[in-house]
């Protein structure tokens, strides 16, 4: 299993969080559901953190059955329409987001 993950490092725009969460969650997360190979799509939107932590405001999760699988969602033309939600979106953050890479296609035996 690969998961990719999103971090919202920032803060939305005051008086725009609902705006911009009501967005994610009415339009962008079921274009995220959509990739060809997704098994599971999570966001969270962070409520509370450390005092030292970096400000993220959400992170959002994508778990594919391998890095094939990660690789044809990525040149799909879904990802290219959520691309552009998402950019669009950014008007309302302020801030950046970066992606993460976890997991591994398979367990190998010894």
């Amino acid at each position: 299993m690969i998961t990719r993950t999103a971090i919202f490092e920032g803060r939305v725009t005051p008086g725009k969080e609902e705006d911009f969460f009501g967005a994610v969650e009415s339009r962008l997360a079921p274009m995220w559901a959509d990739f060809p190979g997704a098994c599971n799509v999570r966001w969270f939107r962070v409520n509370d953190a450390d005092a030292d932590a970096a400000p993220i405001a959400m992170i959002q999760q994508v778990d594919y059955p391998s890095r094939a699988a990660l690789a044809a969602a990525i040149a799909s033309p879904q990802r290219d329409r959520a691309r552009a939600l998402t950019l669009e979106l950014m008007q309302m953050f302020e801030g950046r987001f970066y992606h993460l890479i976890s997991g591994q296609d398979e367990l190998v035996n010894t």
